[in-house]
């Protein structure tokens, strides 16, 4: 094995530490504002505090997932913006590092959704909209699905009733641009097929 050979080997086994270049605090911790290339290929500029992100910055993961926004001691905390590789975007508040408050999400089809978020889940009070049609469910989430009062609106006709777990469930009514109104009663119904 030549010299040469030998060093490309060693500097492979290296760990790498990244990069930083930036303010520091009087005992040398990223503070103030800075830029670093992490070790896995990620970076980060922006605001550091004590050796932490903290305060307004731009994290670019190397997947082409982008956050724009606030840091708390390290984690997405605040308001900001998470663009995801498959075209789908985030714009709204964070606490701890997820989806948490108001905000509005976009889908890689166009499908939105806006309102409240509990653990990165769609929890509270919202509204979907679906791009192909333009209809719209208004009314209640639990854990990332209509639960609860809401309203499904259409082109020429809306319901309104409860659903649970996504489903029309219960006492509800259909509401027709003409005047006229449905009322009944959804109930689930087991299918048995025969083969």
């Amino acid at each position: 094995m030549s010299d040469l050979g030998s060093e490309e080997f060693e500097e492979e086994q290296e760990a790498d530490l990244g990069e930083y270049e930036g303010e520091r605090n009087e005992v040398k911790e990223r503070h103030g504002q800075g830029k670093a290339r992490l070790p896995n290929g990620d970076t980060y500029e922006g605001m550091y505090e004590n050796g932490r992100r903290h305060g307004q910055g731009t994290y670019r993961f190397k997947n082409g997932s982008r956050y724009i926004g606030e840091y708390y001691q390290n984690r997405k905390h605040g308001v900001g913006t998470f663009m995801y590789p498959d075209g789908s975007k985030y714009e709204g508040d964070w606490v701890d590092d997820q989806r948490q408050g108001q905000g509005v999400y976009t889908y890689p089809n166009g499908d939105t959704y806006s309102g409240d978020w509990f653990s990165h889940q769609r929890h509270g009070q919202g509204v979907y909209t679906y791009a192909d049609t333009g209809s719209k469910y208004v009314g209640t989430w639990v854990n990332g699905k209509q639960d609860g009062a809401g309203e499904l609106i259409h082109l020429n006709h809306r319901y309104q009733g409860k659903f649970s777990n996504t489903m029309m469930l219960g006492p509800g009514k259909y509401i027709f641009d003409i005047g006229c109104e449905q009322h009944g009663s959804y109930v689930q119904v087991e299918q048995v097929i025969l083969m």
